[in-house]
């Protein structure tokens, strides 16, 4: 995303399975590059992973998008 993503906002990149397209690309943000999945963040479930990605994203949101 050349403007770079707004918390909450789809990435570009995931496919229709939540996937990411970029996966293992050079192309790939670092900041993708550098997110290292613990067992907190998975869970159990694939819905456990989304809540705990929203969480994060909440959580790093800046107080007004530019």
């Amino acid at each position: 995303m050349p403007h770079g993503k707004k918390a909450g906002e789809r990435c570009v990149n995931l496919t229709e399975d939540n996937r990411c397209k970029l996966f293992g690309k050079p192309e790939r943000p670092a900041v993708c590059v550098s997110l290292e999945p613990t067992p907190e963040m998975c869970g159990e479930d694939n819905d456990h992973a989304w809540r705990y990605l929203a969480m994060l994203e909440q959580a790093t949101k800046p107080d007004r998008d530019l």
